[in-house]
């Protein structure tokens, strides 16, 4: 773009052709800002209208200055009401320079240059300021909290506050209460306060706004400039009642109307399943702007009652059916006139002009209406045509009105759903509880006389249960507010409706429950209750099945149930399913826990001892520990009787001074080792003879070594009551097995099963009545002493000893340091391993009879492998493979037990007899390989320590792991 003298009208400009001159390209150009040097080596030439645009470019800190200056007092003016004033009278208001005046009279003229200006050079802040200053005011933040988040939670449904919302308040279209907010800030839905501002009818969710002109000035203006005005004053209003109203008062302007009304389009379009009789689905025009003058408030016009007029009665029912404008220069001489509303309203209507107003697609929203043109004068084409232009920018600004109601009503309704859905699930302890949420709740939501709640016969689909119903009045009763259930089966049911929806699962809506033919008549005889309309909804869990149904019969004022209360009781129906479902089933596992509960008592009472044993056990005489030979790591319980084992680990008891130490009852502690070998199964050899084998062991490690003093009493009774309650309840089978079986215990245990196991029957016993070891020590020696006991039950599973004894190995290499828990920690772990596999260490005599043991066991399982999981055994466990017993057994020693045992010994020359009897044993058992030709003689022979040894092993190094790793070990 280019200018010329002719059109601009230059101040004096005293130029100077030798400065240097910068410069921006013509307007018409997109290439940046060069220097004139620039352009006087490509020959451009310029003119005496480029340097003034240049002198424009200089001044563009002034410019930036006076824009921005202006936009801020815009942005800060409180309204055009007052009077309008010009930005070049507030810059001579702010005594700014003449000069800057003219500049902008000068931009004022020239809004082409301005705006490629502004394009071009407008910063970052200016674009801000001037986006703040023109945009369009949103509502205040609505912060979707619970309208009770205070409230105190009750255990009944009778202490939560009923919501005082309505669904009918959320008809789309419908001229609603906007929610308010409480003094704390905190948005409700309940009814609000007098003295609360920014809630009343006339509030805008566009607030800030400049106020509009007065009447005065608008009439000063021409057509043209009236109309674009009075669009500018409805396009960002976004509150259809202030809108209509704007627009009603707009209207009687330009057309010099006395006064106008203006009716909105509710309902849906009939089809073929809402027409009828008793229909109200169909279309209808409402109002509440009715008869508007130029001296009519809001406020004032929200007072008046609600108008209805049915879609195609009347003018107005005429106009939205047709969609054609009605001009009428005598009322009373058209016959679609109502008389009856000038008898109503005492004002007589001459004149009428009637459009209507539609959307971008050609909908019709409305309908407005003007009266009465000033000076009895008819409403001419002129009018029509201004009108008809007036209100193609009314119906988009009414539209927008519309999808931002929609949008607000969508987030209230979702706010009321989930704060219906959270009190629901606020309390789910029995089925009545939850029930009688749901049905006061749903009586306030969508306003009936009655609500019933039909839980499904789960044997009979079809058939209910359970039948519970709220009536309006229960909570206005004497005991409405201590009920905490509802009432049930005070009503007849009426089974033709519900018994379809329990069966279909379909939604049913009847107008007229007399018309319905699966409606049954004699559920209203003998009553003064009548039937009338009725809406039947099936509830689902999550599964989609149906529970139950929620019946709600006669909305209030004799209305219909709509598409909206279908909505709301759909959405709200899937949160009463999983309230339902869920307490159900918290229900039955409150009878589940019962049961259990009963169940461990009775198993608690035949688990535990008798007293009569324990004051029996209390009066025995204690042997010392010499005479049952305890220190001895040679001992054997072959000869002794089961009262004889229970009297010497009571002897170890007092040996270690623990039932002094930790204040025991000593009649509790004789039923507590009852106790424990009474819940040892009879197994063949994970019984209570090898937990006092592997406690009399642990016993005698401790007293020999004089670790007692290393470990102290708390961690030494731990591995004592380890010990004997590493095996509790073994059933003869090991880790493996409960994993292949699929047991119980492989489904609560992953790891290690049969340990947990034994540790969760240690704790049993424990806390039984009577059994209580630990009950006088303090909390922290008592947290202590359970969780060494659960590590040493643990450490008896081998997987555990193959993690751990590597660092064990390195700890023994580089020098122990047992003032630390973790190296303390491994050589409990590691003492449990050598406790639990002493057997091995004994005289040759006790080590076959219990190898023998342990593979009669073995055996065992894998009778039950093949048997019932037909599966084949592991070697170890095939009876087929009883032979290679031997050379199996070797294998184990090499493998598992020499490398523990021979690092117990460097830790203290004490314990060298154990890895005496190891290698004693293992010469055994190599020569019975060798005597049964399972490897030949002339490959055995001595090493330098006397011990027997293979020249050429036969077995492959997969026999180690095929001997009875597990033989010893409880798993």
């Amino acid at each position: 773009m280019s200018f010329s003298r002719k059109n601009v009208n230059l101040p004096p400009l005293d130029l100077n052709p030798r400065s240097p001159i910068k410069l921006a390209l013509p307007l018409s150009s997109a290439s940046p800002p060069v220097l004139w040097g620039a352009r006087r080596k490509t020959g451009l030439v310029y003119s005496r209208n480029d340097i003034y645009y240049n002198r424009l470019e200089r001044h563009s800190a002034k410019i930036h200055r006076c824009l921005h200056l202006r936009n801020s007092e815009e942005s800060r003016m409180p309204g055009e009401g007052g009077g309008a004033e010009s930005g070049l009278h507030r810059l001579h208001r702010n005594c700014y320079d003449p000069e800057y005046a003219r500049m902008e009279a000068w931009l004022d003229e020239h809004p082409d240059f301005v705006q490629d200006y502004f394009l071009r050079k407008a910063t970052r802040q200016v674009v801000d300021s001037w986006l703040v200053s023109h945009a369009t005011p949103t509502s205040s933040s609505v912060e979707l909290s619970s309208p009770t988040h205070n409230q105190s939670r009750g255990g009944s449904g009778a202490t939560t506050p009923v919501r005082k919302i309505s669904a009918h308040e959320f008809e789309r279209g419908g001229l609603l209460k906007p929610m308010i907010s409480t003094i704390d800030g905190t948005p409700t839905f309940l009814t609000s306060t007098e003295g609360q501002t920014g809630s009343g009818p006339g509030h805008s969710p566009t607030p800030g706004r400049r106020q509009r002109r007065s009447r005065h000035e608008l009439r000063q203006l021409d057509e043209k400039e009236l109309i674009f005005e009075l669009v500018k004053d409805i396009c960002n209003e976004l509150e259809v009642r202030s809108l209509c109203h704007k627009i009603l008062q707009n209207v009687s302007m330009l057309l010099h109307a006395d006064r106008g009304s203006l009716f909105l389009v509710q309902g849906e379009k009939a089809t073929c399943q809402t027409v009828g009789p008793h229909s109200q689905r169909g279309r209808y025009l409402v109002s509440k702007l009715f008869d508007v003058c130029s001296k009519s408030t809001l406020i004032e016009m929200e007072k008046k009652d609600e108008i209805r007029i049915p879609w195609g009665t009347g003018i107005v029912g005429y106009v939205a059916e047709s969609g054609d404008p009605v001009n009428i220069p005598d009322a009373y001489k058209d016959e679609r006139f109502n008389h009856d509303i000038d008898v109503l309203t005492g004002y007589k209507t001459r004149t009428l002009l009637c459009m209507p107003i539609k959307d971008t697609n050609g909908d019709v929203l409305g309908v407005a209406q003007v009266i009465n043109k000033v000076g009895d004068a008819p409403f001419t084409e002129q009018d029509e045509k201004i009108f008809s232009s007036y209100l193609q920018f009314c119906g988009i600004g009414l539209r927008n009105a519309h999808l931002y109601e929609k949008s607000q009503l969508e987030v209230k309704r979702n706010q009321v759903l989930l704060d219906l859905a959270r009190m629901i699930f606020e309390e789910q302890s029995t089925i009545e509880h939850v029930v009688f949420r749901i049905l006061t709740h749903t009586q306030s939501l969508i306003q009936c006389q009655r609500v019933q709640v039909l839980l499904v016969h789960q044997a009979s689909k079809g058939s209910f249960s359970r039948v519970f119903d709220f009536e309006a009045t229960d909570l206005n009763g004497e005991d409405s507010e201590s009920r905490t259930s509802p009432y049930e089966s005070r009503f007849p049911i009426n089974v033709g409706i519900t018994g379809y929806v329990a069966t279909t699962g379909e939604t049913v809506s009847i107008p007229c429950a007399y018309e319905d033919p699966r409606f049954d008549h004699s559920v209203d005889d003998g009553t003064n209750f009548k039937h009338k309309t009725i809406l039947c909804m099936a509830i689902k869990n999550s599964s989609g099945q149906i529970i139950g149904v929620i019946q709600l019969i006669n909305k209030f004022d004799d209305l219909q149930f709509t598409k909206n209360d279908e909505n709301f009781v759909e959405a709200f129906a899937i949160f009463c399913g999983m309230g339902i479902h869920n307490t159900h089933m918290y229900e039955r596992a409150v009878v589940a826990i019962a049961k259990q509960s009963v169940t461990l008592e009775v198993l608690s009472y035949h688990a535990t001892a008798s007293l009569d044993d324990a004051q029996r056990l209390r009066k025995m005489r204690v042997p010392s520990a010499a005479n049952f030979r305890l220190h001895e790591f040679t001992f054997d319980d072959y000869i002794m009787n089961d009262d004889e084992t229970i009297t010497a680990c009571i002897r170890m008891f007092l040996d270690l001074d623990l039932v002094e130490r930790f204040h025991m009852d000593y009649e509790v502690l004789c039923r507590w080792l009852l106790s424990v070998k009474k819940n040892y199964r009879n197994v063949t050899y994970h019984n209570w003879r090898h937990a006092f084998n592997v406690a009399q062991m642990m016993f005698s490690i401790l007293t020999a070594t004089q670790w007692w003093k290393i470990f102290g009493e708390a961690e030494c009774l731990a591995l004592i009551i380890g010990c004997l309650c590493h095996d509790l309840d073994h059933r003869g089978t090991n880790n493996s097995f409960q994993i292949k079986a699929s047991s119980p215990l492989a489904q609560l245990y992953s790891t290690s099963t049969m340990e947990h196991h034994h540790f969760d029957q240690c704790i049993m016993i424990l806390n039984s009545p009577g059994n209580q070891l630990l009950a006088n020590v303090s909390p922290d020696e008592y947290s202590r002493v359970i969780r060494i006991v659960e590590e040493a039950i643990l450490s008896t599973d081998l997987a555990v000893y193959f993690r751990k004894r590597g660092a064990f190995f390195n700890i023994v290499r580089e020098g122990p340091r047992f003032n630390t828990e973790e190296h303390r920690e491994l050589l409990r772990a590691m003492l449990m391993t050598v406790c639990d596999l002493a057997a091995i260490t004994k005289p040759w005599d006790v080590e076959k009879r219990v190898a023998e043991l342990v593979s009669s066991e073995f055996f065992e399982q894998g009778d039950i492998e093949r048997e019932e999981l037909n599966i084949t055994p592991i070697d170890i466990m095939n009876r087929e493979k009883e032979d290679q017993l031997p050379l199996m057994q070797v294998g184990f020693i090499d493998s598992i037990c020499l490398p523990i045992y021979e690092s117990f010994a460097a830790l203290s020359d004490k314990l060298e007899p154990l890895v005496d009897g190891v290698r004693e044993n293992r010469d055994h058992w190599l020569e019975i390989a060798a005597a049964q030709s399972l490897i030949p003689s002339e490959s055995m022979e001595k090493d330098s320590n006397d011990n027997m040894t293979i020249s050429k092993p036969s077995t492959p190094d997969s026999d180690a792991p095929s001997s009875p790793v597990h033989n010893y070990n409880s798993d």
